[in-house]
């Protein structure tokens, strides 16, 4: 009874192993025509390496090495210009290039959807953080001439009527400076520096905070701004200017003269029917 046991279990254990290595074989023989099939159909699909995105870009993003990388494309499928490593997007030492437009995630990085290395994408991409654009109307006399471009920085000024009754405070027409510093970042439609010719513009923006919006807007309604260029160089800040047509004549307001009342002291006395007041010297 124990032999025919002994019998049967090496019988089982010679055909659980001739059945694991005939699965072996078989799958060793399927993966060898599965990658041989994968061979065939990379040779038969030319691919390039070209840099597309890892994160999906806004417009006026600058392009960084960590945004990019080199994938496999199709040959067959390639767009007419593209960035490879005969043609690097990243250049060390340059600039980043900007988003021209949205590019989504693993999308080819074409000339047409990014800037120049240190580019500009346009309006958006001037502001920095916290600051926004405003417009301000100018002429030939409150716009320099023509002479502004965009990058100056300019002090403003604003000219309007106060009505006061205060004595202390300016009344009638007053010029006062009310922004100092603020930087343009366009002229009329344009944010490029087209050239030294002076342009007569009918508007400017201004990149500016929150808060000088507010005051840009509500004296604008109320009065003329006027714009005063500064020089490149210049890292003075201007004082709190404020001129009426009394400081700018010279006129010097008229101080109310107080005429001054002498005091007198009196003694009244009755005498009889009559009352008589003697004026004594005041203690």
């Amino acid at each position: 009874m124990r032999l025919l046991f002994g019998l049967v279990l090496v019988a089982g254990l010679g055909l659980a192993g001739f059945a694991v290595y005939m699965a072996k074989n078989y799958i060793g023989a399927y993966e060898n025509a599965l990658a041989e099939e994968r061979q065939r159909v990379v040779e038969q699909i030319k691919t390039q390496d070209i840099y597309v995105t890892t994160r999906a870009i806004a417009f006026g993003e600058p392009i960084l090495p960590e945004d990019v990388m080199l994938a496999p494309w199709a040959a067959s499928i390639l767009p007419d210009e593209y960035f490879d490593e005969s043609t690097p997007l990243i250049v060390d030492g340059e600039e980043p290039r900007l988003a021209l437009r949205p590019i989504e995630k693993h999308e080819a990085v074409m000339p047409l959807k990014v800037s120049e290395p240190g580019g500009d994408a346009g309006l958006t991409s001037r502001l920095s953080r916290g600051e926004r654009a405003f417009a301000i109307k100018v002429d030939v006399a409150t716009g320099v001439s023509g002479f502004l471009r965009p990058g100056d920085r300019v002090d403003i000024y604003w000219t309007g009527r106060i009505q006061s009754r205060d004595p202390d405070m300016m009344n009638g027409d007053v010029t006062k400076l009310i922004q100092t510093g603020v930087r343009l970042v366009a002229i009329d439609q344009s944010a490029v520096t087209e050239g030294p010719e002076a342009a007569i513009a009918r508007t400017v923006t201004v990149a500016a905070t929150p808060q000088q919006v507010a005051a840009l807007a509500q004296a604008q309604s109320t009065g003329r701004l006027s714009l005063s260029l500064i020089a490149n160089k210049d890292d003075s800040v201007a004082e709190v200017i404020e001129v009426d047509q009394r400081s700018l004549l010279g006129i010097e307001r008229r101080q109310q003269k107080v005429e001054s009342v002498a005091q007198v002291c009196t003694i009244r006395t009755n005498r009889g029917g009559e009352r008589i007041e003697v004026p004594i010297p005041c203690s």
